[in-house]
């Protein structure tokens, strides 16, 4: 398991937010990036990110009215038992992030199977 603090580990998934390319980071709308040490119960202790929203590919004309921001959130704690080295935490982080917000976009698990992003 990597020893990173959770200022470091928020570091790294700033620059992971920031290697989102500004033509898609300016279309994203109405989303909060958290951080959390573990997943919520329910969910599988080794996940490491969660997207919890309404894509923009399924938004009709009422989302807003009353809609929470959607999350995305990535898990600290199972990130770094994934990882070997700091290297590698920050690339997963970025992984994650681009998954998290593919589903923000209304891409599916399957899809980014297809694309290569497991």
């Amino acid at each position: 398991m990597v020893q990173m603090s959770r200022d470091e580990f928020e570091d790294a998934v700033r620059d992971a937010l920031d290697l989102i390319p500004t033509d898609l980071a300016e279309m994203m709308d109405d989303v909060v990036v958290l951080v959390e040490d573990d997943p919520p119960p329910g969910e599988p202790d080794d996940l490491l990110g969660l997207y919890e929203g309404v894509a923009l590919t399924e938004r009709d004309q009422w989302w807003g009215a009353g809609s929470l921001p959607d999350r995305i959130t990535v898990f600290r704690l199972p990130t770094l038992a994934f990882c070997d080295t700091v290297e590698e935490v920050a690339e997963e982080v970025a992984v994650t992030i681009v998954h998290e917000v593919a589903h923000h976009f209304g891409i599916s698990d399957e899809r980014l199977h297809e694309l290569g992003w497991d």
